[in-house]
């Protein structure tokens, strides 16, 4: 399903969008997008808020500092441990597509 346009998001940056009832945050790293579950496993914070760290492919929720990878959905620091969701993404044209069910 589209969920938005490829310049609808800043390069280095993250964006919630609402995909069938969930919150997912898709995040840009230059030609290349990726989306997770929206809120922390620790403190159901939006991490669509955080820092992107495009050297580790990660990221951070702004409440406590996890940092989330974004192709496992894995948390690399605590006080997270449970991993977030993680959707297939895939660019068709302008649109930025993602599954609506999470892959893992």
């Amino acid at each position: 399903m589209r969920v938005c346009g490829v310049n609808d998001i800043t390069d280095g940056a993250a964006k919630s969008f609402m995909v069938t009832g969930r919150q997912v945050a898709v995040v840009r790293l230059g030609d290349t997008y990726y989306a997770i579950g929206d809120r922390c496993s620790h403190a159901n914070f939006s991490l669509a808020e955080g820092e992107v760290d495009a050297k580790d492919c990660s990221l951070e929720c702004p409440q406590h500092g996890s940092r989330f990878s974004l192709t496992t959905g894995v948390p690399a620091t605590l006080p997270a441990t449970k991993a977030v969701p993680v959707y297939s993404v895939r660019v068709e044209g302008d649109d930025v597509m993602i599954t609506s069910e999470p892959v893992s």
